[in-house]
């Protein structure tokens, strides 16, 4: 193999119906399928060189150099690379966001899409998107969604080879925008990967799943639509259903500060007063407020007023992971 370095780039997600709780801890193959929006311009920068004089494999995340479970993570996924190129080589491994991490904005999700992306390519492997989508899922469930374009769906699968995402819905075929309210930008004290484990310790947890494929159902054909009052009614209530599981795992995980429930109570307060506006939450605190694009500027300007909100980022749909350099 000829060494030579790649450069990828992911977006983000922000899941509609979400994803918690496996069936298969290490493949992370998931107890239901799920629904998100890719958020264009929320996104990881990954670059991979296989490097046959590396002792072993180098990890730098936004500048600082990593050791321990990070590095682990990102190796673990560097192997199933190995494995499928047939090489033996380390990998230097530099990877930047332009967002908060590990507050429950998906980085997880764009780095390990870039990442699958990068690696996949640096050793000469040619998946094709499916292929590339489960690679990803092996790193960070969540993270088969930012692989397609838009408007994306995981089929849950019983196994690794049916367990993948692909588009529902390019970009272009829904112009929403998701204003993400930050009240917290510390690191989440237990991260999605720990919090999956959890997710049947809650009586809710078998009721949720069970009716997924009610709620999968009605995300679907609401994007493909273009309903929103059909999104957001589905949307909030799987989110509730989500947390509801968190907050009664054992041990309890509670995610929400009070400007989330601030949030939470002013967007419902103003989809009764007309406009065209919903809520979900990942593993964090912060809100992610959805909304039809016409409305976005002021949607960002009223939760600006709101206490507790310490900044407002704003994304489109946005497309699949892609390469921007390689040499």
């Amino acid at each position: 193999m000829s060494t030579h370095t790649v450069t990828a780039q992911s977006c983000a997600n922000i899941a509609f119906i979400k994803y918690w709780g496996n069936r298969d801890h290490e493949l992370r193959i998931p107890s239901n399928g799920s629904i998100s929006m890719n958020l264009g311009g929320l996104y990881t920068h990954t670059r991979v060189t296989f490097d046959p004089g590396l002792r072993c494999d180098e990890l730098v995340l936004d500048g600082q150099i990593q050791a321990g479970a990070p590095l682990e993570r990102v190796s673990a996924m560097l192997d199933r690379v190995r494995r499928l190129a047939g090489l033996a080589y380390n990998a230097s491994v530099q990877s930047s966001n332009n967002f908060p991490m590990g507050v429950g904005i998906a980085s997880s999700a764009s780095a390990f899409a870039a990442l699958s992306l990068a690696a996949s390519r640096a050793a000469d492997l040619a998946l094709d998107e499916a292929g590339l989508s489960r690679l990803a899922r092996t790193g960070s469930g969540s993270a088969c969604r930012s692989v397609p374009g838009g408007f994306v769906e995981w089929r849950a699968g019983n196994r690794h080879e049916d367990s993948y995402a692909y588009s529902l819905a390019p970009p272009e075929h829904w112009a929403l925008v998701d204003c993400v309210a930050i009240v917290s930008r510390e690191h989440k004290s237990t991260g999605s990967s720990e919090g999956h484990p959890l997710a049947y310790t809650s009586p809710f947890q078998t009721a949720r799943v069970d009716d997924a494929p009610r709620r999968l159902g009605i995300c679907r054909q609401a994007i493909l639509d273009r309903d929103f009052d059909a999104l957001a009614d589905i949307v909030e209530l799987d989110n509730n259903l989500m947390h509801g599981v968190i907050m009664t795992s054992s041990p309890r995980i509670l995610y929400w500060q009070p400007a989330t429930l601030t949030v939470m109570h002013a967007v419902t307060r103003w989809r009764t007063e007309g406009l065209p506006v919903c809520y979900t939450i990942d593993a964090g605190p912060n809100v992610h407020v959805i909304c039809r694009a016409p409305f976005a500027s002021e949607v960002a300007e009223r939760l600006k007023t709101l206490p507790g909100i310490e900044a407002i980022l704003t994304a489109t749909p946005g497309g699949p992971a892609q390469i921007i350099n390689e040499d």
